[in-house]
């Protein structure tokens, strides 16, 4: 009898597919930047196949969230996916869509990010392959516990172990002791839920990896730095996240997309050019970037407004290398590390993170606008939304809220938030 194969590997070579055809697709073009990203593309694939090989051999895979230490997994050759990046990792925007609407036939609240509603509506359907583990994370909104708690008791991943730290409100030395307690203990799970050993050396080389990547990551956003700014919606939102958090997290391969970036943008820099054709307006997007259905709204942006998203949480770079001469302290590098990623370093704790950070990149980065996409699923930004409004008029800087859902176009259509952004253009004279 000839065992049927998982839906989800099934899924996975598909997209595995995809992405080659992407990659291949993008070296045609006579632009650095669009073969960059096609680059980036076949670095997904290789993800993807990762754990296809992984599943036809017999041997364990994780799922994960893209904080969670995933130098870890790295160290401990323990292929991973984040069970929620169809959000971003996918090429199909109608069955991404398709799968949103059947969480309300399962009974999922429509006011649930649709992010997490498209993960739970894939788990429950069994479009995702079984892991042998789960890490998950309790925050840094109340969807996110929410999440996991639907998929813990689903009848495909009901059996798989869990485990999710949980990282403290505030971030002094107490609270990033307690985390960092919490990620030794998740280290500990691994180990008996994959029967793989974490050797403390070949932890220190990931790490050590994964730092060069933040340097070139961080020499990347100074660069963005310059008017025009080098690089536009090809390079942006979630690339350099994508690979230094999920994708090639302390490996080599996502190293040397890293200094391939830098090259092509120092070159870009060196040469005036710009991430579109005349830049006219620099945007700091405040939220994490938005799916794939945005790429049209965003290229219609740069090339009818000339507006270019400059930064954005997930570009933004505040993370710290990690010391690697003592064992104490690369625990606590990993559990700082969580601190500091998107949404967390924004939606955990006191608002006076990104208060803080608002200053300084509106001056490093000559932001002329703040863009509050108002997520519908981002509710534990809706309290500070104020704050941020005040902050800005403090600085001088205009701020535009829209009211949209980042992963789901319908929710506002695309012609509305181009009609906001050229009335408001308008409105503030910068056009």
């Amino acid at each position: 009898m000839v065992e049927t194969e998982h839906p989800g590997i099934t899924r996975f070579k598909e997209q595995r597919g995809q992405f080659q055809d992407l990659h291949a697709f993008s070296q045609l073009s006579d632009d650095p930047s669009i073969r960059l990203a096609g680059d980036f593309a076949k670095l997904v694939a290789e993800y993807r196949d990762a754990i296809v090989r992984a599943s036809e051999e017999g041997e364990p895979f994780v799922a994960n969230n893209y904080c969670t230490a995933p130098e870890l997994t790295t160290a401990m050759d323990l292929p991973a996916f984040t069970f929620w990046d169809g959000a971003y990792l996918h090429v199909d925007e109608e069955s991404f869509t398709d799968g949103i609407d059947g969480t309300a036939a399962m009974g999922i609240s429509t006011d649930l990010c649709t992010l997490l509603r498209s993960a739970i509506y894939l788990v429950e359907n069994g479009l995702l392959p079984t892991p042998a583990a789960t890490v998950g994370i309790l925050s840094p909104c109340d969807g996110m516990p929410m999440l996991q708690q639907v998929v813990k008791h689903s009848k495909h991943w009901g059996h798989v172990p869990w485990f999710c730290p949980d990282p403290p409100y505030f971030r002094d030395d107490r609270g990033l002791d307690y985390f960092a307690h919490e990620v030794r203990k998740m280290a500990a799970f691994l180990e008996q839920a994959t029967s793989r050993t974490l050797d403390l050396d070949r932890l220190k080389e990931v790490i050590d990896e994964s730092n060069r990547q933040y340097l070139l990551w961080q020499e990347y956003n100074e660069l963005k730095r310059a008017v025009p700014c080098p690089q536009g919606v090809a390079l942006g939102g979630m690339k350099c996240a994508g690979i230094a958090q999920m994708v090639n997290p302390g490996m080599r391969a996502g190293t040397e997309w890293f200094q391939k970036l830098v090259d092509v943008t120092e070159e870009k820099v060196a040469n005036g050019l710009g991430g579109t054709k005349q830049e006219k307006v620099r945007i700091y997007w405040f939220d994490i970037p938005a799916g794939l259905w945005a790429a049209d709204f965003l290229t219609w942006l740069e090339e009818e407004l000339g507006a270019v998203v400059v930064m954005d949480f997930s570009t933004l770079y505040p993370y710290s290398l990690i010391d690697t001469s003592d064992e104490k302290e690369i625990w606590r590098g990993l559990a700082r590390r969580l601190y500091d990623s998107p949404m967390i370093r924004q939606g955990l704790g006191p608002a006076d993170g990104f208060v803080n950070d608002l200053p300084r990149i509106l001056k490093d980065y000559k932001i002329d606008v703040v863009a509050w996409p108002g997520h519908m699923g981002h509710k534990e930004a809706q309290a500070t939304v104020g704050i941020v409004r005040e902050t800005c008029r403090d600085l001088g800087v205009p701020f535009l809220e829209i009211g949209m859902d980042l992963f789901d176009g319908r929710y506002t259509m695309a012609d509305q938030i181009k009609d906001r952004f050229s009335r408001f253009f308008q409105a503030v004279g910068i056009q």
